[in-house]
């Protein structure tokens, strides 16, 4: 999957988590500072990823995320590695 696409994924299941338009949501979005999203909201926006990318994400990696672009980064990354 090319990044681009991997980042419209993450962007798609952050809004819908949210409950906010995807528009709102780029790389550059903390969601913690803006959304105040809190522990429970990053474990369920993991699991939509988990399920939607068919990986898994520990939640040291969620939790240790700052914003949008990391999460990206870190997505591509792990789905490059698998064979």
């Amino acid at each position: 999957m090319q990044r681009a696409e991997l980042a419209e994924v993450v962007r798609e299941r952050v809004a819908g988590v949210l409950g906010v338009p995807v528009e709102e949501i780029d790389e550059s979005t903390d969601l913690r500072q803006t959304y105040g999203v809190d522990s429970l909201e990053l474990m369920e926006i993991g699991a939509r990823l988990e399920n939607s990318l068919n990986t898994r994400l520990a939640a040291e990696d969620l939790l240790g995320m700052e914003n949008i672009g990391n999460a990206i980064d870190l997505l591509h990354e792990r789905l490059r590695e698998r064979p």
